[in-house]
């Protein structure tokens, strides 16, 4: 009998076993702590417009660790005490009931730190990207938020501004209110585009990660998405300027208004679409030039 095989695989046996026995502990441990803080961030989805897409997150990270639990089982699995050093201080967040924001990014740190415990840093590795892309499920803080809404309400604004003059429509702005003829246009913060701009990363970064495996190529056209929503809420607010002018104020409102930022969002993920058609001409035509070089 091969009693050396035989030990390695009763041992292989042992550890995994003990691995699913602590991962079964830390699971109870994590739902009993961490119920208030998840309750509260379904809350936010629930109510707040601009982090309603966080009811996507979820199930899209546990498809994208599905995705890789080949890989996961293939690293080698080496647990590490450090993974204690990063879950304990998250831990800690909780206990306390610090700010929300911060409970939320210390959940995550749990998740981190209790994979490196129970499996090591190579399987971190491998779950790096389904864990990473939770952080598009918390809301961004008013700390953050609040300095981001008015200069993109700024920008849309001025924008606007520039169109209707163009279009030699008469028009005064002031901060974010544009003064027309027969109304006033106030680019309020659900206008400023960050709403959009949230979605559209979210939606680039799923986008790239289907139908792209070049790293660089998904984190350009996540870059991308930043400057597209932004140019396409300008033009929405641009639109509604005219449309406030030719067809009165009542245009600029209910079902156009709602309709327009339907229509401009759909507009933004074509521009993103076409951008990496773009890219993968570009990378063709490179290839076909290197080729071409290398051809006696």
């Amino acid at each position: 009998m091969d009693f050396d095989n035989m030990n390695g695989r009763l041992s292989g046996e042992t550890l995994n076993l003990k691995i699913a026995t602590a991962l079964a502990l830390l699971l109870v441990c994590f739902g009993i702590l961490y119920r208030p803080i998840i309750g509260e961030l379904a809350q936010d989805w629930l109510h707040d417009d601009n982090c309603s897409h966080g009811f996507l997150i979820v199930p899209l990270a546990l498809y994208f660790a599905w995705e890789r639990r080949l890989k996961f089982v293939l690293a080698k699995q080496r647990p590490s005490s450090t993974g204690a050093v990063l879950f304990a201080p998250a831990i800690l967040a909780a206990a306390l009931n610090m700010h929300p924001f911060v409970n939320r990014i210390a959940m995550l740190l749990c998740v981190v730190g209790a994979v490196v415990f129970l499996c090591g840093w190579a399987r971190l590795k491998v779950m790096f990207f389904p864990i990473a892309f939770l952080l598009l499920m918390i809301p961004i803080p008013a700390v953050i938020f609040n300095p981001l809404t008015f200069p993109l309400q700024l920008l849309a604004s001025r924008f606007g501004e520039l169109v209707l003059v163009a279009c030699r429509v008469p028009v005064l702005r002031e901060g974010n209110i544009m003064q027309l003829a027969n109304t006033s246009l106030e680019v309020a913060e659900a206008c400023s585009g960050i709403r959009s701009l949230i979605s559209l990363l979210t939606l680039a970064i799923v986008y790239g990660y289907f139908v792209e495996s070049r790293i660089w190529v998904r984190i350009a056209l996540a870059i991308a998405a930043v400057p597209v929503a932004i140019a396409s809420n300008a033009i929405r607010v641009a639109g509604t300027g005219l449309a406030a002018h030719f067809y009165g104020a009542e245009a600029a409102e209910g079902f156009f208004h709602s309709f327009s930022g339907w229509l401009v969002f759909i507009v933004a993920f074509v521009l993103l679409f076409a951008l990496h058609r773009v890219l993968l001409l570009f990378l063709a035509a490179r290839k076909a030039a290197e080729g071409a070089m290398e051809s006696p």
